[in-house]
Order: C-alpha cells, then structure tokens, then sequence
C-alpha cells in the first residue's frame, strides 16, 4: 500500500529527475538511447538482407 505521502515524494523525485535531464539536454549532454541504436542497426540489416534475398 502506498500512502498518500510516499506517492507525494516519488511524484517530486520524478518530477526533479525530469527537470534534471531537460537541463542537461539543454548543456548539450543528450545522449541517445541504446535501444534507438539497436532499431537502427536492426533496419539497416533486414533492408540488406531484403536486398540481398529480393534483388
């Protein structure tokens, strides 16, 4: 069970944690998500693979 203020303190860490990431997006220190590489990667292979068994 939750208590009202439990909820209250992760709604202010969360909301702490999202100013937190906003400002260092703004310093320039955004940093891209390993799993948006790994879709990359994954698209660039089944289009070769594509390529490759169609062509």
């Amino acid at each position: 069970m939750t208590t009202p203020e439990h909820r209250q303190n992760r709604i202010e860490r969360r909301r702490e944690k999202i100013v937190a990431e906003i400002q260092a997006n703004r310093r320039g220190e955004y940093r891209v998500p390993t799993w948006v590489y790994a879709a990359v990667l994954l698209a660039i292979v089944g289009f070769w693979a594509a390529f490759v068994i169609l062509g």
